[in-house]
């Protein structure tokens, strides 16, 4: 006797679903996590109090850096950052605000320092303390193959000499 419709339908759907189905990736699963744990190193390596401090900081430096991109080159760096502070670079993005040059780094710095200027803690150090905790959480292959296809001023951007302290 053949099995009725609403049973053949059902088993259907089961073996689609069980085909189609695929895991969240780790890296999203993990997110909040990984998010935290690149606040208390970018903390830490800028001598700061809190991950508060360090998330400003981390806006400032990641905007500082965006608005001197295009719009491709943005999209193709924020694709190798891990998943948070990839969402945190695109966030609240001017997208028709005028491209800025690579400039000396005292007045990037400067400019990171203006992002909330009454709650911003950045030092004057805070892009090289970025820029180290950063290298931590990339994939450095990529991350290097990214940044050698970014305008000039970079690569330097995110050098970092050795840890503070």
């Amino acid at each position: 006797m053949s099995e009725p419709h609403g049973k053949r339908f059902e088993s259907s759907l089961k073996s689609i679903y069980a085909v189609t189905l695929v895991p969240v990736p780790f890296e999203y699963s993990r997110a909040s996590e990984q998010f935290t744990s690149f606040l208390i190193d970018a903390r830490d390596e800028a001598g700061l109090t809190t991950t508060h401090q360090a998330f400003t900081m981390v806006q400032g430096v990641l905007q500082t850096f965006r608005r001197r991109l295009s719009i491709g080159d943005a999209l193709r760096f924020a694709d190798v950052l891990p998943v948070g502070l990839r969402a945190l670079f695109v966030a609240a993005w001017d997208t028709q605000e005028p491209k800025l040059l690579f400039n000396d780094r005292i007045a990037m710095t400067k400019e990171v320092q203006s992002l909330r200027p009454e709650h911003n803690f950045s030092p004057d150090t805070s892009i090289s303390d970025v820029a180290r905790a950063l290298w931590r959480h990339v994939d450095a292959t990529r991350f290097r193959d990214v940044l050698r296809h970014m305008p000039a001023g970079a690569v330097e951007f995110w050098e970092a000499p050795g840890p503070t302290g």
